[in-house]
């Protein structure tokens, strides 16, 4: 596969699509994306800052940066800063964008794991910021797989540094390392049962690992079995934890593949935490097929989809696509 503007594209306006038919909100003849998409853009942001602090420096902080970005999506969400002495962060594009002020469904455990990180003092790997292990931390970090495109343990270690600074329990941290890996693996040429078993075998390697490599292992197998969509996915789990949601959307994604209408309509009318498997699903069949296998009225509908075309393109910009 010969990975083009169109996948990196396909990647966030997938994401955003399936956000919003799965959020299902309509307002001004719009599609309205919900906070799983907003927080998508900041991740968009916080690497773009750190490749330019990069380019100036020399020195790569993309956890810092993608925390400060966070910081952003808080303020635009409460008017207020976690800290004072982050009022540096009132600056760039991504705050001209009205839409993005608008509370769509704000999660929780994120939220407040914001605005009690002070001083510049944040979840890490081994400092936890709490024991969620909401989907929160997942279903943002595909713009880290486009990035580390070229470096899977790369990727899934950002991934994995990004979850943990508003979720603290180690399925919410491993599956956030785990999708982003996914991500990544498709842009290498990977097919999308190479992508996860490649990035599932990534999983294996880290200590407490067993209770999400098991879900994602039942994922692929049940993917490729003759049980019903709907039965198998009720096997897997509601969704309402990081490592359940990242198996549904794995499941989605092989089940049905190379069937974007298909793949959302599993997903939207699933029983259980639609709102993010949606978007996990989306953004990851969007990454494989490219923006052509999106129908194009949904692109026509969806709010900020120019945003997301725009982000996408930056980070195609910044990484060199040649093996």
């Amino acid at each position: 596969m010969r990975v083009s503007i169109s996948n990196y594209r396909g990647c966030l306006i997938g994401g955003g699509v399936a956000d919003a038919k799965a959020y299902g909100v309509r307002a001004k003849s719009k599609d309205l994306i919900s906070d799983n998409t907003q927080m998508t853009v900041f991740t968009v942001d916080g690497l773009i800052w750190a490749d330019d602090r990069a380019i100036r420096h020399g020195v790569y902080a993309y956890i810092p940066c993608l925390f400060y970005s966070y910081q952003k999506w808080y303020y635009t969400q409460t008017g207020n800063l976690a800290d004072k002495a982050y009022d540096f962060i009132l600056k760039g594009e991504i705050l001209d964008w009205e839409e993005l002020f608008a509370r769509r469904g704000t999660g929780e455990s994120s939220m407040a794991a914001l605005a009690g990180s002070i001083s510049n003092k944040y979840g890490t790997l081994r400092n936890r910021v709490n024991t969620s292990k909401g989907c929160g931390s997942v279903m943002r970090v595909a713009p880290i797989g486009l990035y580390f495109w070229k470096n899977e343990e790369m990727a899934f270690r950002i991934g994995m540094e990004s979850g943990a600074l508003t979720h603290g329990h180690i399925d919410a941290i491993l599956s956030a390392g785990y999708y982003a890996a996914f991500v990544a693996n498709i842009i290498r040429g990977l097919t999308l049962t190479e992508a996860a078993t490649s990035a599932l075998a990534q999983l294996r390697l880290h200590k407490g690992h067993e209770a999400t490599s098991t879900l994602i292992e039942k994922a692929i197998a049940l993917a490729s079995g003759g049980k019903p969509a709907m039965k198998a996915m009720e096997a897997i789990g509601a969704g309402y934890t990081a490592d359940e949601a990242a198996a549904l959307a794995i499941f989605v994604c092989l089940r049905y593949r190379d069937d974007f209408d298909g793949a959302v309509l599993a997903a939207t009318t699933f029983g259980g935490n639609t709102d993010s498997i949606a978007p996990i699903a989306g953004g990851a069949l969007g990454a494989c097929y490219g923006l052509d296998i999106i129908p194009p009225k949904w692109i026509k509908k969806l709010e900020l989809a120019d945003l997301l075309s725009h982000g996408a393109d930056l980070l195609f910009e910044r990484v060199d696509m040649e093996e």
